[in-house]
């Protein structure tokens, strides 16, 4: 309950300390806010003045109010909260926006839900300067409600595009490329792909029209790169089985199930981020397929778990900590302009992938 002047229907007041204590308004401001500045006995008797009328010091609340910013960033996705401690990609986000806001003091707010209900909840209400969007499934969504709150705003692999909306993301294409031509090279000529979503609510074998009018053109990215760079190997594309996940373990397996259910069984997987590719390995090595002697797999993400599975895995490499870092800094420095970033990304050769078995 909070504290009342006798008599009186209201909580007590930082005047009203700076009364009793008999000093000015400022100089009880200053206890609370800059000690340093005040003598040692003018603090001692603001602050036991203070305790015995029950007041805890000023609401940030109001502070924050007056000063126009809460020198914090909202980090949102229609994913479950878990998703930041639990994806190895999320967790490297992190730490390079936790590194950009203690570079500043600035705190950070995770803003998440797969209730629609209580995202719109949850953004509406985060005590936050600017959001950082982990646009996955329900990006549109989550977009839309981050621009009513008439913040700042930066995407991370936007997956469709707004040249009004500020986003950080790689060359899709040029990292799908690096990863077919990297299997090619071994002679593989046997795919499977485990896709990011195209769209959103769906999982399953992907059709030619269902790529043709995908809503997340940063998994249709990767798959224009691997599928232009097999045709120069002469592969039949069409042929490649495409399995569109949710990037976690039951519909990646699900996947897994599906593409060695029958027929002639692929050499090599290009999965769409390492996590997928991790599943796989664990999958292929529990059924008596060994990677990369029966099966190669290429990874997409660079996060460092992939270089402790066993065998460990061949990826495409994103600077995931850079990303983070440059997004929190454009909600930081945020200056009015709309910025749009396409970083680079790396072929890292490890022991997931070799040569194709022969026929």
């Amino acid at each position: 309950m909070a504290s009342l002047i006798e008599g009186q229907a209201r909580p007590i007041r930082l005047a009203d300390i700076a009364k009793a204590a008999g000093v000015s308004h400022g100089t009880a401001s200053n206890v609370f806010s800059r000690p340093e500045v005040v003598r040692a006995e003018v603090r001692e008797r603001v602050k036991a003045v203070a305790e015995a009328m029950g007041y805890a010091g000023p609401d940030p609340k109001g502070r924050l109010l007056r000063a126009g910013k809460v020198n914090a960033i909202g980090v949102g996705t229609t994913e479950p909260l878990s998703y930041f401690f639990e994806d190895p990609f999320a967790r490297v986000m992190m730490a390079g926006i936790s590194e950009a806001c203690d570079a500043t003091g600035a705190g950070i707010a995770l803003v998440s839900a797969a209730n629609q209900e209580k995202l719109a909840w949850n953004i509406q209400s985060a005590l936050v300067d600017g959001f950082i969007l982990f646009c996955i499934e329900g990006g549109s969504r989550l977009v839309e409600l981050t621009r009513e709150r008439r913040l700042p705003f930066v995407a991370l692999e936007l997956g469709f595009h707004d040249e009004t909306i500020s986003a950080i993301g790689v060359n899709n294409i040029a990292g799908g490329r690096l990863a077919a031509r990297h299997l090619a090279e071994l002679g593989h000529r046997r795919f499977a792909v485990l896709s990011l979503t195209l769209g959103e609510d769906r999982t399953g074998f992907v059709t030619p029209e269902m790529v043709r009018s995908a809503v997340y053109t940063g998994t249709r990215d990767r798959l224009a790169g691997y599928f232009e760079e097999l045709s120069g190997f002469g592969v039949d594309t069409q042929s490649i089985p495409v399995f569109e996940t949710e990037n976690e373990e039951r519909s990646t397996t699900a996947g897994l199930e599906a593409i060695f259910a029958g027929g002639e069984r692929p050499t090599a997987i290009l999965a769409m981020s390492d996590r997928m590719a991790m599943i796989a390995i664990d999958w292929l090595t529990a059924r008596g397929l060994k990677v990369p002697q029966d099966v190669s797999i290429v990874g997409f993400d660079g996060v460092p778990d992939g270089a402790l599975c066993d065998p460990p895995l061949t990826t495409i490499a994103q600077p995931i900590t850079e990303i983070g870092r440059r997004a929190a800094r454009m909600i930081l420095d945020y200056d009015g302009a709309v910025r749009r970033e396409t970083m680079g990304v790396e072929l890292v050769v490890r022991a997931s992938t070799g040569p194709a078995p022969r026929s």
